[in-house]
């Protein structure tokens, strides 16, 4: 038997690497994505939870905002930055802001992440995608 077949293993696997590569890193890019969403689902629906007990505010942050942020902690999201996290209280027709905070406002929080696929070629395809949730629930208590 001659040698003429012994690299051709070498040149397949060669030819198929690159694309079982890109596969892999897709399944890793879209796993990052679902993992972006449910973190941004949950840090807006505790930072609504806070918000509706207790609406003050530290250091010119809102307490909400600062618990949505931590619950979001992987994200790197700044309660400081109403770009990532917005919280905000509206009349019960979510028409306009509430002046007085109270009982049948509602709590609405909103929470952003600007999401970068990590492999380049479907970064390049795709681009930044803006993950982003909402929650809105009515004041329960109010604190003096």
């Amino acid at each position: 038997m001659t040698g003429g077949g012994r690299g051709q293993g070498l040149v397949e696997f060669a030819l198929i690497l690159p694309l079982l590569l890109l596969l892999l890193m897709g399944i890793f890019d879209f796993a990052r994505g679902i993992y972006a969403y449910n973190t941004v689902s949950n840090a807006a629906r505790e930072g609504a939870r806070v918000a509706i007990v207790n609406q003050s505010a530290a250091g010119g942050v809102s307490l909400a905002a600062t618990k949505a942020a931590n619950q979001a902690t992987a994200l790197g999201l700044d309660a400081s930055d109403s770009a990532d996290v917005d919280v905000q209280y509206l009349l019960p027709d979510l028409s306009d802001q509430c002046p007085s905070r109270g009982l049948g406002c509602i709590a609405q929080v909103r929470v952003n992440y600007l999401f970068q696929p990590l492999t380049p070629i479907i970064g390049s395809i795709i681009g930044p995608i803006t993950v982003s949730a909402t929650t809105q629930l009515p004041i329960e208590f109010t604190r003096p």
